[in-house]
């Protein structure tokens, strides 16, 4: 099994509830084995800011999935989920990004892995560094975890 980082967010409706439904629906999976979650922070939005703020989490996994089969899954798991895609980086019920995958790199249109903006994410790096602390190696400028407001709200949701 390969092991890979999901990160997840919400911003519309009852948040913990869904981050919750989306560690259900990955944890359904026969193909997918939940090892860790991070604890949940809170997060003003990022890009489009006029909207309600975020809670994030990031995931570890063990997968049977290829790369481009777990970013299909999670997109369709979105879809079931009920996210609607109105506009970049706009309000959503749930979002479920690919971060890394093994050490496999991939630059295509569909799939980017590393996931292209995670440098740049504190709500993305923090709990990636709280369940992987290795991968603190991937802050390429530390003072972005400082200035981004990343909240801890949360030491876990239920999985």
């Amino acid at each position: 099994m390969a092991k890979a980082f999901l990160s997840i967010g919400t911003n519309i409706g009852e948040r913990l509830e869904n981050l919750n439904d989306a560690l259900s629906g990955l944890s359904a999976s026969d193909k997918i084995k939940i090892t860790n979650v991070s604890s949940v922070y809170e997060t003003d939005a990022v890009g489009y800011e006029d909207q309600a703020a975020f809670l994030n989490i990031t995931v570890e996994i063990e997968t049977d999935f290829p790369p481009v089969d777990l970013l299909d899954f999670c997109l369709a798991l979105e879809l079931e989920l009920g996210r609607v895609r109105l506009f970049k980086w706009g309000p959503r019920l749930i979002d479920i990004d690919v971060l890394l995958y093994d050490d496999v790199k991939i630059d295509t249109e569909k799939l980017k892995i590393p996931h292209p903006y995670m440098k740049e994410r504190a709500f993305v790096l923090i709990p990636l560094i709280e369940i992987s602390p290795e991968k603190s190696n991937l802050v390429d400028n530390p003072a972005i975890l400082e200035e981004q407001g990343v909240r801890k709200i949360k030491n876990q949701v239920n999985w």
